[in-house]
């Protein structure tokens, strides 16, 4: 059994100063404001304790993708974001042929049942030709009863979440058959209309895939996609705030009329992410990376992200006033309402019973330590005290 003591701990929606956790067996046995209730084993008199993030929504990162259908290059992205303090990573898949779609999903299960991911995002194929974004567009293709039943099978229930566009020829079946499943649907990539969106959410779609990006546009004679899902208290809404796909004030915006409990940040990130600028490969197409902001080749289609959890983390906590309410605010933005929009009942907040899964973050909000299940992560920059 290990105390752990610190400056701030954020439990219950609340900062509290000072705070401490006691971890035992990989699980979160105890927590609570105030003082250890006995000398800590490991004392941050200068950190927070915060959840360990959740993105339900990645392609890889350090320089490794999540599609390569192989396990060492899956670990090395997980590796790679839970050392920026992702905990719990839903690994997402960009479209693809349907046998390689099938491999790459199976890599996945794999994966998940060794707890290197936290599950598996199919985002695609069943995408908008207008909204593809960096998707192949010659790969999109309407839901086919035959390939849900194939891609639930090789996932072997390690399929979370399924983004899709609600227009399209038998998408309305493939929500039924994915909710049966226990999987949660996502609205993106979609040129559906305000009226298609809501019969969407009331089949069942529960997320909105990166909002506002790749989707129609609202307008004030036809507000499509974006406003139903932003009005619907039963969605969950993506947003990716990294400064290239969404302004600012847009962010603020999105989480003053939604609430934290009904917004998700996620990184988008691709195997870019910590690897610098140049050269990559996203679903068969090439993709730049200039300034850190990557683009499909030849065109200012952006290409997800190159950016991580902590540093979402550290961009909201400033958008949102760097006070006390921010950082409980960008706790639930980045823990605590991904793991409740995907079922995760044991992580995305510090609680006992819950999976011993925190960050421990300095004075400037960067990461120090990263527990996961328990276990210290091969990664730290402030010691602790140890009594």
């Amino acid at each position: 059994m290990t105390l752990l003591g610190a400056a701030a701990v954020v439990l219950a929606g609340r900062v509290c100063r000072p705070g401490w956790v006691q971890i035992s067996g990989g699980r979160i046995a105890g927590c609570g404001p105030g003082d250890p209730p006995q000398p800590a084993d490991l004392d941050f008199p200068d950190a927070i304790i915060v959840p360990g993030f959740v993105d339900m929504h990645v392609h890889g990162g350090g320089g490794a993708s999540y599609a390569a259908a192989d396990g060492a290059e899956i670990a090395r992205a997980a590796t790679f974001h839970r050392s920026c303090g992702t905990t719990s990573t839903l690994a997402s898949l960009v479209t693809a042929a349907p046998g390689a779609l099938r491999d790459a999903v199976a890599a996945l299960a794999e994966a998940t049942r060794r707890r290197v991911v936290a599950g598996i995002h199919l985002e695609g194929p069943w995408l908008s030709a207008a909204h593809c974004g960096a998707h192949h567009a010659d790969a999109l293709r309407a839901p086919d009863p035959a390939e849900v039943d194939a891609l639930l099978a090789a996932g072997d229930g390690a399929i979370r979440m399924v983004t899709l566009a609600p227009e399209l020829p038998g998408s309305a079946e493939a929500i039924r058959r994915f909710t049966a499943a226990g999987v949660v649907v996502a609205v993106g990539h979609t040129d559906a209309d305000y009226a298609q969106t809501r019969q969407a959410i009331r089949a069942g779609a529960t997320v909105g895939t990166h909002l506002f990006n790749a989707m129609r546009a609202l307008h004030h004679r036809e507000p499509g996609p974006a406003l139903a899902l932003l009005e619907d208290p039963r969605v969950t809404v993506e947003l990716i705030a990294d400064g290239a796909h969404l302004h600012p004030a847009v962010v603020r915006r999105v989480i003053d009329t939604a609430g934290p409990h009904r917004v998700a940040l996620i990184t988008d990130a691709i195997a870019a992410a910590g690897a610098g600028d140049g050269a990559y490969r996203l679903g068969g197409l090439d993709v730049d990376v200039v300034g850190g902001v990557a683009r499909v080749r030849g065109t200012t289609t952006i290409a997800g992200s190159t950016t991580t959890m902590d540093r979402v983390f550290r961009t909201v906590v400033g958008d949102l006033g760097a006070s006390d309410e921010a950082l409980a605010a960008a706790v639930q933005l980045t823990a605590t309402t991904p793991a409740r929009a995907l079922g995760l009942d044991d992580v995305g907040a510090l609680r006992a019973g819950a999976a011993a899964n925190l960050v421990v973050l300095d004075q400037d909000l960067r990461v120090a330590r990263v527990m996961a299940d328990g276990d210290w992560q091969p990664f730290a920059t402030l010691d602790p005290v140890s009594t």
